[in-house]
């Protein structure tokens, strides 16, 4: 399917870069732009391979009816007006995963995991469970690493563990999982894809491909889940936090199909959303064969993902926590939800319109809100609103700085944005490694 083609790829990113490595091996000619300037050491690894880069801010006009695919990178808008004129031309538009997809072992198990919030989380479960069970398996995705720098790895009866975004489900068409995971849908990303309605039909995408040999896991406590999955052609096995289903939370135990897997006092991480995202990775390793005490060990041990709601570290008796991860708000209400100390909530970032008042119900431990980036003023007149005194700052740093010179004793100091990063950052991660620099820094001084 993509061999001997002619390809351009748009964006390069570490998703650009990867993939054509691979499209490089087999035959095609390619193409690749970007707006930005490039890393040195990438351009000259790609020029060796016989691509070609082209930093440009217009590239519509490089595009022709000659050209066999368009492969855009995911954060990239499908109305861009090179995209607009591939749809004129006929010209397939496709992302990294759906190529890379095309060059595994046929016989690789696939757990594929999308949602609102959990993804990381759940995706990491996933994989530290098959990793304890001494099974092949590789991690991809929208978790960081593009599967086009894993698929030349994978070998015949491996397993893959995949997390897969709204903006990645838009350009798939053939993927298809074994197992398909829809954590939660609530309304995000709508400064991409317009409206609510328009982003779960994406999410609804990862079932497309599937039949009655393909597991799809659902969120029974959640309606948008159920109302858009009624039709799928899947096997359908339901987890919730809230209802009596196949994994289930009852007498202080998460259970599964009636069985009592492991006691909550064994779990390191707390909290129902937690939970749910543990009841998505049992339910997708059961079906190759976990056993519960493997299941036992690495929920004993495993602490948590990397920028979300991340312990950072107790300085003079404050607690500080990393939840650069949180880019809505919906996964800040989480957050909140899991303390029951008082809080000084670090909250900005890129403005896209949305509503904080979402926030309002969970708002009962916070006694300062810190605001900073685009939204600080938008956030300055929501926590008037609600009571909550709020100091405006320009950066994180400025906030987190003031952030510990007000805090007390028995105080946690949380970064939860519900806001994405992009207005400061190149991403959320970055946003995270600073605050934890900063936190760390003031304290070592």
């Amino acid at each position: 399917m993509f061999t001997n083609k002619k390809i351009f790829v748009l964006g390069m990113a570490r998703s650009g870069y990867e993939v054509c490595k691979v499209l490089s091996k087999y035959d095609n000619e390619i193409l690749i732009t970007d707006m930005k300037e490039q890393n040195e050491e990438h351009v000259k690894d790609l020029e060796k391979l016989g691509v070609k880069f082209i930093q440009t801010d217009n590239p519509i006009n490089m595009l022709d009816s000659s050209y066999d695919y368009v492969v855009k990178n995911p954060g990239i808008r499908y109305d861009h007006p090179l995209i607009l004129k591939a749809n004129e031309l006929g010209i397939k538009v496709v992302n990294e995963v759906e190529v890379a997809y095309h060059f595994l072992p046929k016989d690789t198990f696939i757990i594929a995991i999308t949602g609102s919030n959990g993804k990381t989380t759940t995706t990491t479960l996933c994989y530290e469970f098959i990793k304890s069970m001494g099974r092949r398996v590789h991690l991809a995705g929208n978790i960081g690493y593009p599967l086009s720098s894993v698929v030349n790895d994978i070998k015949s009866g491996d397993v893959l563990v995949i997390e897969i975004s709204a903006q990645q489900l838009h350009d798939m068409y053939d993927f298809n999982a074994d197992v398909s995971i829809l954590t939660n849908l609530t309304p995000v990303h709508i400064d991409f894809f317009g409206d609510y309605e328009n982003y779960i039909s994406h999410k609804l995408k990862i079932f497309m491909n599937n039949n009655r040999s393909n597991i799809a896991v659902i969120n029974k406590g959640n309606g948008d889940s159920i109302n858009i999955t009624k039709s799928i052609n899947s096997n359908i096995i339901y987890f919730s936090s809230h209802v009596n289903t196949d994994a289930c939370l009852k007498d202080n135990a998460i259970y599964y199909k009636g069985e009592r897997i492991i006691n909550l006092s064994d779990i390191k991480i707390k909290g129902n959303h937690n939970y749910e995202n543990i009841m998505c990775a049992i339910i997708a390793t059961k079906q190759l064969g976990i056993d519960n005490e493997t299941i036992k060990k690495v929920l004993q041990a495993f602490g948590g993902v990397e920028h979300r709601i991340e312990f950072v570290g107790k300085f003079n008796d404050v607690e500080f926590y990393n939840d650069s991860k949180a880019t809505n708000v919906k996964s800040t209400e989480i957050a909140l939800n899991a303390f029951k100390t008082p809080v000084i909530l670090l909250l900005g970032g890129l403005d896209r319109g949305h509503s904080f008042d979402d926030l309002k119900d969970d708002l009962k431990y916070v006694k300062y809100i810190l605001s900073f980036g685009q939204t600080k003023d938008r956030i300055k007149s929501f926590a008037s609103e609600n009571g909550i005194e709020c100091s405006v700052f320009e950066t994180l740093k400025d906030a987190t700085n003031y952030a510990c010179k007000i805090s007390k004793k028995g105080d946690t100091i949380l970064l939860s944005p519900a806001c994405a990063s992009w207005d400061q950052y190149d991403c959320f991660e970055q946003r995270g490694d600073e605050f934890k620099k900063i936190v760390s820094k003031y304290y070592n001084n």
